[in-house]
C-alpha cells in the first residue's frame, strides 16, 4: 500500500510536488558519465545484472524475501501444478558486486508429500548448477545487451 494512501487528496499533492520541486533542485551541473555495461555495478549493493536475472529465473515462485542491498532472493514453496506432490524452495545469494561466477550461490530445498504432510528429499545437484547457469548466462546476457 501506498505511504500516501491515507492522505486527503490535496495533502497527497502537496506532498507528491514538494518532493518533484525537491528532486528537481538536487539536479544541475554536469552528471559524470557512466559506462551502463560495467561489470561492477553498486547502484544497488550488489551486481544489478545478476540481481536482475536472478530475478528472472525464479520469477515462476512467489519471493519470500528480496534484498537487494544484501543480495539475498528467497522463494517461497513452489509446486509445480503438474506434479502437486513435490514443492522447491529456492535462495540465492549475491556475494559480489563484481559479475562472476564465484559471485553467485543458489541453494534449493525439495519436499515431497507424504502421509498428509510434506518431507524433506534431497535435491539433485545438476538441478542447482542448471539454475546458476541459467542466472549467469541471463546476466551475461543483459550486460551484452546494456553494450550494445
Amino acid at each position: 500500500m501506498s505511504a500516501f494512501a491515507n492522505l486527503p487528496r490535496p495533502a497527497t499533492l502537496a506532498m507528491a510536488l514538494a518532493a518533484s520541486a525537491t528532486l528537481a533542485a538536487c539536479g544541475g551541473g554536469e552528471r559524470p558519465e557512466a559506462d551502463l555495461a560495467a561489470s561492477q555495478v553498486t547502484t544497488i549493493g550488489v551486481n544489478s545484472y545478476l540481481w536482475r536475472a536472478s530475478l528472472e529465473a525464479v520469477s515462476f515462485a512467489p519471493l519470500l524475501q528480496a534484498d537487494s542491498n544484501g543480495g539475498v532472493i528467497v522463494t517461497d514453496w513452489y509446486a509445480n501444478p503438474s506434479n502437486p506432490d513435490e514443492r522447491v524452495k529456492v535462495t540465492i545469494t549475491i556475494l559480489d558486486q563484481d559479475l562472476r561466477a564465484d559471485a553467485l550461490r543458489v541453494a534449493a530445498s525439495r519436499q515431497v508429500a507424504q502421509g498428509g504432510g510434506w518431507v524433506d528429499a534431497p535435491v539433485q545437484a545438476a538441478t542447482v548448477q542448471k539454475l546458476e547457469d541459467i542466472i549467469l548466462t541471463k546476466a551475461r546476457e543483459l550486460r551484452r545487451q546494456a553494450v550494445s
